[in-house]
């Protein structure tokens, strides 16, 4: 073997080693994010469950902690600063802003407004004119609930002293299968889904075919927005993906959510009715998005119940500018 040929021979090893030698690719750092969800694990969460799941969040460099607390404990937070999302019913925002918190919504999950006005069949009420008189059981003169029930009374051109009111707390099943009220407010995704598995067959007047009222969705604040517009854009990105998901297979969805909601099973039918109720309201128009009309017609529900005193600028409360 001659001299020349060696080397080269040397040389062509060399270049082979090297390249079998693994290069690590950068691991990017994820931005890891605390999320107020406004209530416990549930199966109607499942858009965030599957966006996690499915690598939604982490293909955005956002790793999501669920935080189940307060609606308002989460209002607060973001309010402050302290952290930047959280999962809020529309008028929260309405609130917070009159408080002087810099909060903005960004993304509507829930298209129409999940609350409704719920009776037994046998009761009798088959249209809004038939609840004058009635006893009505709301869970607290607060809450998406209350204002909910409020416009809905304005849209029917009823009021509060055409009824009976008291506060039941989170008892609407029970208080309408033991008779202490003829009517209880709630979600439509909720208390009629377990009635009727329970054999009582309900009459459910939803608040949005009366009036269209900001629902539940992603809310953050002014700061973050300005900072990190790209971290708002991948929540949104994310979600987004979770909730198309959701809607084209709930049976994946409720098998994904059984990972992040204990004791709850694949099969579960009143749960399955759930998410199939949630998935109703969440269609609907563009993906996301809130309207002026919408908000101005949560913000008159407010002021209608003395929540807010003073009428605010309604593009203040939302932006659109992240949807894609």
């Amino acid at each position: 073997m001659n001299k020349r040929y060696l080397f080269i021979s040397i040389v062509l090893l060399t270049i082979t080693a090297c390249s079998a030698i693994p290069v690590a690719a950068p691991v990017a750092s994820k931005t890891r994010v605390r999320l107020p969800m406004g209530y416990v694990a549930n199966v109607q969460y499942a858009p965030y469950y599957i966006a996690v799941e499915r690598g939604y969040f982490a293909a955005e460099g956002i790793e999501i902690e669920f935080d189940y607390k307060f609606e308002t404990d989460g209002v607060k937070l973001v309010g402050a600063g302290e952290i930047p999302f959280a999962v809020v019913s529309g008028e929260q925002v309405v609130l917070a802003r009159a408080q002087g918190l810099p909060v903005k919504y960004v993304l509507q999950w829930y298209k129409k407004f999940p609350i409704g006005v719920i009776s037994l069949k046998t009761s009798g009420i088959n249209t809004p004119q038939d609840l004058k008189g009635k006893k009505v059981g709301l869970p607290g003169f607060f809450g998406a609930a209350y204002v909910g029930w409020r416009a809905f009374l304005k849209a029917n051109g009823l009021t509060e002293n055409d009824v009976q009111q008291q506060e039941i707390g989170f008892t609407q099943v029970a208080a309408l299968q033991a008779g202490q009220v003829d009517v209880a407010v709630g979600y439509t995704n909720n208390e009629p889904i377990v009635l009727e598995q329970n054999g009582q067959p309900v009459n459910v007047f939803a608040v949005s075919d009366a009036v269209d009222m900001v629902a539940n969705g992603l809310m953050t604040n002014e700061k973050t927005i300005k900072d990190n517009p790209q971290l708002v854009r991948g929540m949104i990105n994310a979600l987004l993906k979770g909730i198309a998901d959701t809607i084209k297979d709930p049976d994946a969805a409720m098998q994904i959510s059984t990972k992040y909601v204990e004791g709850l099973k694949a099969d579960d039918p009143i749960q399955k009715q759930v998410l199939l109720k949630t998935i109703e309201v969440m269609q609907g128009g563009k993906p996301g998005e809130s309207s002026a009309v919408a908000w101005e017609n949560t913000q008159d529900a407010l002021l209608t119940t003395g929540q807010v005193q003073q009428k605010q600028d309604v593009n203040t409360f939302y932006t659109n500018e992240f949807l894609p």
